[in-house]
């Protein structure tokens, strides 16, 4: 859709002529304010243009700079008019500490204001969107970040509590302030309020609810955090190195010396010599933390991840769904196969329809059958979507998958004794083995890798779920680090998720959704699926550090010389093998991909005979046994070399 201001303009005058009564041409009484309900959705009948923009300062409970003083939050508020005259709206938050660093969305907006300091331009569509369709949208600056007090704490209380306090001050439990000191109260606003964000933005809304702070009736969370320890890293592997204290510095852009305290104290709290969890991530753990727990959520939750994201991977999103669902909390999904990417940009019209009845069904009570439609939207291929009642696929059923000493991969467990070796070896470049080099040539011994290879598939199989490794190992040494990569050879069409967009292109045209002014237009840049066609992909990925095999706080040594049993999961997934298409499952050590440990060097030897993958599948028919045909003598070879860019890290 071209940009089109004078649309603005006459949306406004639909709003207005909508509020008056007239008599022989002239206006002698004003109705009530009021929301518009059509086809099951409420119309934009107030103008964006005329919406009242304004800025206020919430106190917080927390002094994360140590300045003496509560910290105070930042709200930039963009709300109906009308609601100057009696009309209450529910309240849409974005809570992010990116509006003046990497900004939002695909295209990096930030906020922008007037002369008088008062806000003009907020990030991506929400305010533009739902603004005249009567509610009130909330840019919320994280402690710490653009024009809020105190410091970043990288998933600590700070950031969640601040956040907490912006939906009690919207009823009621929490002073504000306007810029010039003058106390200021939301007597314009019902109190509902809804949190929505991706990555950081959508971690914040999980972390406030998770609080059990009341007024809060709904969370967005795109590609978010549900525990700050899983982001850092995996069973004791690390992701990155310092990553706490980085992320702090990078979203905080006051000098430095501000918070540096703060960050020494995240650096030393974040224990990157041991890789354990502590009482440090305790308090940036949401599922089961300190400051929130997923058993105090009152919020419904509509989730949306992809189950190709390297940076916040899909545990964070299965084991916080998990436990929503051991709660019975209304919740909705949306599962994909991009990268890092925001469902605005790899589904749009759909996703802006999909939100607003969501929105409308939980903030303005509208029945529009929302809660009545399958739960889950799960993309099983480039844009080939279908809906299920539940996520993972309610019909998966485990299938236990074993190593073979002839290198195949099938139902049948190798004979006693059957055994392997691979090392965790340091790589060309001295932190482990690529998973290209891993997954290359399969049948070929390398001394680092071990490589399992099924039969050709006689029929489809989707996996839906999280698959389980069970290792029995020996090593000599007290650890190793261990990587298990389930891989499907075949040549096929797949997202590009490691490309770099990640799985998307952006292109010249645009769509708009929404109103606008010459300082906030509703329209956005358009974007495609990109495509890469290969003979072997990565599905799942799992690391370990063996000694945290019984506890991620308490490594216990492997005793060097015995064998000992390692089990652990992947990262969960949802993908269709084809017909004529080969299950691998690889063992190797560090990954240098996405680990940034040591290798310890350790010889690993393998008990074939106590190993296994145990996969949820979808059987297309008959049980899923029937996925893996009779293991054959084969010339198969696998593909020889293979490229395997690493996922691009972003933020927005």
């Amino acid at each position: 859709m071209a940009r089109s201001y004078p649309r603005w303009a006459a949306a406004g005058a639909l709003a207005s002529g909508a509020l008056l009564v007239a008599t022989a041409g002239t206006a002698h009484a004003v109705a009530p304010p009021r929301i518009v309900i059509k086809d099951g959705v409420t119309q934009p009948v107030f103008s964006y243009a005329d919406a009242i923009r304004e800025r206020v300062l919430v106190e917080s409970p927390v002094d994360s700079d140590g300045d003496g003083r509560r910290d105070l939050v930042n709200v930039d508020i963009i709300r109906p008019r009308e609601t100057e005259r009696g009309l209450k709206v529910p309240v849409i938050i974005d809570e992010s500490p990116y509006y003046d660093n990497a900004g939002r969305g695909n295209e990096s907006e930030r906020k922008r204001y007037d002369a008088d300091g008062n806000p003009i331009t907020f990030p991506l569509f929400y305010d533009n969107y739902f603004v005249p369709r009567g509610y009130a949208f909330l840019a919320v600056d994280m402690i710490g970040t653009t024009r809020s007090d105190g410091c970043p704490t990288s998933g600590g209380a700070p950031d969640v509590l601040g956040g907490k306090a912006v939906i009690d001050w919207l009823n009621g439990r929490a002073k504000a302030y306007r810029p010039d000191g003058r106390p200021v109260r939301a007597t314009w606003t019902t109190g509902n309020a809804a949190m929505i964000g991706k990555s950081y933005d959508g971690t914040l809304a999980n972390g406030v609810a998770a609080t059990g702070v009341k007024g809060l009736k709904t969370i967005v969370p795109i590609a978010a955090i549900s525990s700050w320890y899983n982001y850092s890293r995996s069973n004791g592997v690390k992701y990155w190195t310092d990553e706490q204290p980085w992320l702090a510095d990078y979203v905080d852009t006051d000098p430095p010396e501000k918070c540096a305290a703060v960050r020494r104290a995240l650096d030393e709290g974040e224990d990157d010599a041991t890789g354990n969890y502590n009482d440090y991530w305790a308090e940036s753990n949401y599922r089961h933390g300190t400051i929130g727990d997923v058993g105090n959520v009152r919020a419904s939750v509509f989730a949306v991840h992809t189950v190709n994201d390297l940076n916040v991977k899909a545990d964070h999103f299965s084991l916080w769904w998990k436990g929503l669902a051991a709660r019975g909390v209304p919740r909705k999904v949306w599962i994909a196969q991009y990268g890092h990417v925001d469902p605005f940009d790899f589904r749009r019209d759909v996703w802006v329809r999909t939100l607003h009845r969501w929105f409308d069904h939980e903030l303005h009570g509208v029945r529009n059958g929302i809660m009545n439609e399958p739960r889950a939207d799960v993309e099983i291929g480039p844009n080939r979507w279908i809906t299920q009642s539940d996520w993972p696929a309610p019909g998966a059923l485990p299938l236990t998958l074993r190593p073979g000493a002839d290198g195949g991969l099938g139902l049948k467990p190798a004979p006693k004794g059957s055994t392997a070796v691979f090392t965790d070896a340091p790589g060309d470049e001295g932190a482990g083995v690529t998973e290209a080099q891993m997954v290359a040539d399969p049948t070929a011994a390398r001394p680092y890798r071990l490589a399992y290879v099924s039969p050709p598939l006689p029929v489809s199989a989707r996996l839906s779920g999280t698959p389980t490794v069970t290792l029995r190992i020996k090593l000599d040494k007290p650890t190793a680090n261990l990587t298990a990569l389930l891989v499907d050879y075949g040549e096929d069409t797949r997202v590009d998720y490691l490309g770099p967009g990640s799985g998307i292109r952006t292109l010249d045209t645009e769509s708009c959704h929404g109103e606008g002014t010459p300082d906030d237009d509703p329209c956005y840049r358009e974007t495609e699926t990109v495509t890469v066609t290969s003979p072997v992909n990565v599905v799942a990925r799992g690391w370990i550090d063996a000694q945290n095999r019984h506890s991620l706080s308490r490594p216990t040594p492997l005793a060097p010389g015995r064998y000992h049993t390692v089990r652990w999961q992947t990262l969960p997934q949802d993908y269709v093998f084809k017909p004529g298409h080969r299950i691998a499952l690889i063992l190797a050590g560090t990954d240098a991909d996405y680990n940034t440990e040591t290798p310890t060097g350790a010889r690993v030897t393998v008990d074939l005979s106590g190993t296994s993958v145990t996969v949820p599948v979808v059987p297309a028919k008959g049980s899923a046994a029937d996925l893996i045909g009779p293991q054959t003598l084969s010339t198969w070879r696998g593909p020889t070399e293979v490229t395997l860019p690493r996922q691009p890290w972003r933020f927005f």
